[in-house]
C-alpha cells in the first residue's frame, strides 16, 4: 500500500476521532434542566405527583460524576494545576458543575493516550512500514491532537454559548421593560421573565433563574447580578449589571434605564446582522473563483481548443 493512501486513511481516522470525540465532550457534560419547573414558585397540584426541580435544589446525579469519583477511589489523581482557572472556563462554557475540571481531565489523558494508541492500531493492521522518524512524528501529532482537541471544543462551545446570550437579549429586556412598567418589581421581573423565555432562550432563562435564587436567598441585587454578569462572560450583561446598580444607587428610574439600555442591545443586533450580510459577497468570491471560474473558462475555451486540434490535423494532413 502507498504511502499516500496511509496518510489518507491517517486523515480519516483523525476526523473520525474529532467527530467522536466533539460527541462525547456534548454528551458527558449535557445536561437537561427544566427551567420552568426551576422558575415556578407555585405548589404542585397533587401532594402525590413527584415533585420536580426546583429553585433550591437540583437532585439529579449525573453518571460521568460517579464515574470521575470511581477514578479518584483507584488512586488516580484528576486535580489540575490550574483548576479554578479550568472551572471558570468550564462555567462560561456551560459546564458548571463541581465535577466537570476533573472530568475534562479524565478526558483529555484518555484522548491524549487513546489517539496513538489508535494510530499504532491502524498502522499494524494495515501493515505499513513507516520509518522510525515518519512514525514518531505521526504518534507526536495524534497525542498533541488528543491534548488540545478538548480545550479547543470547551473554547468554541463558550463563544457559541456567548453568542446565543448576547442573541437573546435585547428580547429578554424588551420583556423586563414591559414588566417593570406593569407594576412588577425588578426581583420578581428576573423570575417572569426567565420562565417566559425558557423555551426561545434557554441559556439567557437559567442566568435568570440564577439571580432569582439568590435573591430569593437574601443574597444583596448587586452581587446577584454581578455575579450573573460573571457567569455569562459577555460583556453586555456586565454593563447592564452596572448600570441596574447604579440606577439603583443613584435613585434613578429602572423602567427609563432599561428602555435605553434595550433600544441600544436592538440597535447592536441589528448592526451585527448587517455586518454578516455584508460579509457574503467577500465569502461567496471565495468558491466562485476557487470552482466556477475555472469550469466558466473551460466551457468558454474547449469550443476553440476543438477547432484549433482539427485545424492543425487537416494541415498535417
Amino acid at each position: 500500500m502507498s504511502e499516500t493512501t496511509v496518510l489518507l486513511l491517517v486523515l480519516l481516522l483523525g476526523a473520525a476521532a474529532l467527530g467522536l470525540a466533539a460527541y462525547a465532550m456534548a454528551q458527558i457534560f449535557g445536561r437537561r434542566v427544566d427551567l420552568a419547573s426551576r422558575l415556578s414558585t407555585s405548589a404542585p397540584a397533587e401532594a402525590g405527583h413527584a415533585r420536580g426541580p426546583t429553585l433550591r435544589t437540583d437532585h439529579s446525579e449525573s453518571l460521568w460524576a460517579r464515574m470521575v469519583q470511581e477514578v479518584e477511589r483507584r488512586g488516580l489523581s484528576l486535580q489540575d494545576s490550574q483548576g479554578s482557572a479550568l472551572a471558570e472556563r468550564l462555567a462560561l462554557a456551560g459546564y458548571p458543575e463541581p465535577w466537570a475540571p476533573r472530568a475534562f481531565v479524565l478526558i483529555r489523558t484518555v484522548l491524549t493516550l487513546a489517539m496513538p494508541a489508535l494510530l499504532l492500531l491502524l498502522v499494524w493492521l494495515l501493515g505499513v512500514e513507516l520509518s522510525v522518524t515518519r512514525l514518531y512524528l505521526l504518534f507526536a501529532t495524534a497525542a498533541l491532537v488528543g491534548l488540545y482537541l478538548p480545550n479547543f471544543l470547551v473554547s468554541r462551545r463558550a463563544a457559541q454559548r456567548r453568542t446565543q446570550i448576547l442573541n437573546g437579549f435585547p428580547d429578554a429586556l424588551d420583556l423586563m421593560l414591559v414588566c417593570v412598567e406593569s407594576g412588577l418589581g425588578l426581583d420578581a421581573g428576573f423570575a417572569r421573565v426567565g420562565k417566559e423565555i425558557t423555551q426561545l432562550h434557554p441559556l439567557l432563562a437559567e442566568l435568570f433563574a440564577g439571580v432569582s435564587l439568590e435573591l430569593r436567598a437574601g443574597r444583596p441585587r448587586a452581587q446577584a447580578l454581578t455575579n450573573m454578569a460573571r457567569r455569562s462572560g459577555v460583556p453586555e450583561l456586565s454593563a447592564f449589571a452596572t448600570l441596574v446598580i447604579q440606577s439603583d444607587q443613584l435613585g434613578a428610574s429602572i423602567g427609563q434605564t432599561l428602555r435605553v439600555y434595550a433600544r441600544e442591545m436592538r440597535e447592536g443586533r441589528r448592526m451585527r446582522a448587517e455586518e454578516k450580510a455584508y460579509r457574503l459577497p467577500v465569502l461567496l468570491a471565495i468558491p466562485l473563483v476557487l470552482f466556477m471560474l475555472p469550469t466558466i473558462i473551460a466551457v468558454v475555451m474547449l469550443p476553440a481548443i476543438i477547432n484549433m486540434r482539427d485545424a492543425m490535423s487537416e494541415v498535417e494532413q
